[in-house]
C-alpha cells in the first residue's frame, strides 16, 4: 500500500512499473501500428512519384517533331522541307501547302503550332504563330527556324495570330484552372469516403455518392468559371462553356475517385492521385506540349483527364472550340467509366452479402455403449 501512495496518482507502482518496461519499443509499437506504417510508405512511394514524374518531364524539355506548316515557292519547297525535316534531333515535322490562308487556317484549328511563309521576293520571310495554344511550342518553332534563316543569310518576321490574354501572360490559366478541378474531384469522393469511416460502400451508398458529385461538379465549374473570368480575367470570355467543362472535368475526376475507393478502400485514394496528379498533371501538355517533352509523357497526355481537360479548356477560349471533340469524348470516358466500375463493384459486394451462408453440418451421434 506503501508504494500505491508513493505514487502520487492512486494507480499503483505496479501498473507504472509495467509500463516503465515496455520501453521505447513498446511506445513505437503503440504509436506506429502496421497500417500506419504501410500508409506512410504509400505516401512515400506517392512523394518520391510526385518528384520523378515532374523532374523526368520538365527537367530538359527538347522539341521532336513540332509540327509545322510551310507555304513555299514549288521551286523551293522540296528543298526546303528536306532541309527542315533533315535537322539533328528531328526538332521539326514539315507539312507543306499551297496558300498563306490555308497555312493560317490550320493554325486556328490547332493541327499545326506555327507556319513559315516564306517570300522569294525579299530576304525576309515570315512565320505565323498562336501562342495561345502553348508557348514554349511556338517559342521552339520560332528559335528553330530563326537560326535556320540566319544560316541562310535570312530573316524572320513574327507574327502572333491568337496571343494569350492580358491575365494568362504564359498561357498557363487553362492548366491551372484542369488542375484545380480534378483534385477538387477527387478530393470530394475521398471526404465522402471517409464521412462512412473508409467503409467499402453498397450499391445503394455509390448511388448516393455519384449523385452527390454532380452538384458538386456544378458549383465547381461555376466556381472555375467565375475565378478566371470576372474575377482575375485570365480566361475572359465563354463563360458558360467554361462551367460545363468544369462540371465534366470534376464530375470524372469524382467518379473515378469513387470507383477506386469502391473497389480499393484507402488504397484507391492513392491510385487516383497516381492517375490525376503524378501521371496527369506533368504530360498534361499545360507546361509543355507533347512536342516538348520525353516519349512516355508525350504518349500518355492527351489520353488522361488533366491533358484533355487543359486540351478543351484552352481550344474553347482561345481557339472557338476547334479540335476538343477528341478530348471531350476522352473526359467523357472517364466519367462513364468511373461510374460502371463503381456501380459493379458495390452491386457485386452486396450478391456477396446476401448470399446465404451454409449451414453447419450436425455431428454425428453416437449410441452409448
Amino acid at each position: 500500500m506503501a508504494d500505491a501512495r508513493d505514487d502520487g496518482y492512486g494507480s499503483g507502482s505496479t501498473a507504472r512499473t509495467g509500463d516503465g518496461d515496455r520501453g521505447i519499443l513498446g511506445e513505437v509499437r503503440d504509436a506506429v501500428t502496421t497500417r500506419a506504417a504501410l500508409v506512410m510508405l504509400g505516401v512515400l512511394l506517392l512523394q518520391l512519384g510526385f518528384a520523378l514524374s515532374y523532374m523526368g518531364a520538365f527537367h530538359a524539355p527538347k522539341p521532336h517533331r513540332v509540327p509545322i506548316t510551310l507555304v513555299a515557292p514549288p521551286a523551293v519547297e522540296s528543298d526546303l522541307v528536306a532541309r527542315l525535316d533533315a535537322l539533328p534531333g528531328d526538332p521539326l515535322h514539315v507539312t507543306p501547302v499551297a496558300t498563306r490562308a490555308e497555312a493560317r487556317a490550320r493554325l486556328l484549328d490547332r493541327r499545326t503550332d506555327a507556319a513559315l511563309v516564306v517570300d522569294p521576293a525579299t530576304r525576309t520571310d515570315t512565320l505565323l504563330v498562336a501562342s495561345a495554344g502553348g508557348p514554349s511550342a511556338t517559342t521552339a518553332a520560332t528559335e528553330i527556324l530563326q537560326e535556320v534563316a540566319r544560316a541562310q543569310n535570312r530573316t524572320i518576321l513574327v507574327r502572333d495570330l491568337r496571343a494569350p490574354s492580358a491575365g494568362d501572360s504564359r498561357g498557363l490559366s487553362s492548366f491551372y484552372l484542369v488542375l484545380s478541378w480534378t483534385i477538387g474531384g477527387y478530393l470530394a469522393a475521398s471526404a465522402l469516403n471517409m464521412a462512412a469511416g473508409s467503409k467499402k460502400p453498397t450499391l445503394r451508398r455509390t448511388l448516393v455518392r455519384l449523385t452527390a458529385m454532380l452538384p458538386y461538379a456544378f458549383v465547381s465549374g461555376i466556381g472555375g468559371a467565375i475565378i478566371v473570368g470576372p474575377v482575375l480575367d485570365c480566361l475572359p470570355g465563354a463563360f458558360w462553356e467554361l462551367v460545363g467543362i468544369g462540371t465534366l472535368v470534376v464530375f470524372a475526376s469524382g467518379a473515378v475517385g469513387v470507383a477506386l475507393q469502391s473497389v480499393a478502400g484507402t488504397v484507391g485514394l492513392g491510385l487516383t492521385i497516381l492517375i490525376f496528379t503524378i501521371l496527369g498533371n506533368p504530360s498534361s501538355g499545360g507546361v509543355y506540349p507533347s512536342s516538348l517533352l520525353p516519349p512516355f509523357w508525350s504518349a500518355i497526355g492527351q489520353a488522361l483527364p488533366p491533358g484533355a481537360g487543359t486540351t478543351v479548356v484552352r481550344n474553347t477560349v482561345y481557339f472557338d472550340g476547334n479540335a476538343t471533340t477528341g478530348a471531350l469524348w476522352i473526359l467523357g470516358a472517364w466519367a462513364f467509366g468511373g461510374v460502371v466500375v463503381a456501380i459493379l463493384a458495390a452491386a457485386l459486394r452486396d450478391g456477396r452479402r446476401r448470399r446465404p451462408r451454409p449451414e453447419p453440418e450436425p455431428e454425428p451421434v453416437t449410441a452409448p455403449v
